[in-house]
């Protein structure tokens, strides 16, 4: 434990007994329930993404950050948001590193693109679960079930990585918490197949390190949010 702060620390063990089940459950939903449900209904995947993610994965991940803070006694009160989960005022420090870890990931991100399509072509790097095409007329009501699954989204990952696990893991293991912490959340994301996750790789590593850095769990929620948000509105309109 940190005597200065009462953080239990969070070591190796303790953090895969999350990782893996999340990232099981994350496989086994996307894999069988959500082409079982297409198959069913014969409505596009995209739609039971955004309905067994949200409810299915992303729920789960809040309610299992919120029984964690429980069991270490903490109720969730203004005091236990800011100072155990650290959601804390924005500085302007934090805009700037926020600000510079966009710039990094999205070039990072480029680079990693174009050198997967030097090494094995043009691919699609979208799972077959997250596939869809521009919306047209008569689909743009998708946009309605879209907003919560993506507010779920990013709430129940940082609520529960950034906010609840990441400060443990940082008693554990120091100034290197935030690679454990990158491979764990990449763990997370196996589901979305190898090419994705490359992909992912610069946000998922420079996000861990930089709100380490800054100890403000805001600023994973900008910068999640910044990409994930504007990227899936762009694909919706045909812009990317």
């Amino acid at each position: 434990m940190d005597t200065k702060t009462g953080i239990k620390e969070l070591g190796l063990l303790g953090s895969f007994a999350i990782y893996i089940p999340a990232a099981i459950l994350m496989y086994r939903l996307t894999t069988y329930l959500i082409p079982y449900l297409c198959c069913i209904t014969g409505q596009e995947p995209i739609l039971f993404w955004f309905i067994v993610g949200g409810l299915g994965i992303f729920t789960p991940l809040i309610m299992t950050g919120w029984l964690i803070l429980k069991s270490e006694g903490y109720r969730l009160t203004r005091q236990t948001w800011v100072e155990r989960l650290r959601f804390r005022e924005i500085t302007r420090k934090d805009l700037q590193w926020t600000l510079i870890g966009l710039v990094a990931v999205g070039i990072l991100t480029l680079a990693v693109v174009q050198g997967l399509v030097w090494l094995i072509g043009d691919f699609d790097h979208s799972p077959a679960f997250m596939s869809f095409e521009p919306l047209t007329n008569g689909r743009y009501w998708l946009l309605l079930v879209w907003l919560p699954y993506w507010i779920l989204n990013i709430l129940g990952e940082e609520f529960l990585w950034r906010g609840v696990m990441l400060p443990r893991q940082e008693v554990a293991f120091g100034k290197y918490a935030w690679l454990i912490h990158g491979f764990g959340w990449g763990l997370f994301h196996i589901a979305f197949g190898w090419q994705l996750l490359i992909m992912l790789l610069p946000l998922i590593f420079i996000q861990s390190y930089i709100v380490q850095k800054t100890k403000n769990s805001w600023v994973g929620v900008i910068m999640h949010g910044a990409i994930n948000g504007p990227s899936f509105i762009a694909i919706c309109f045909g812009l990317i």
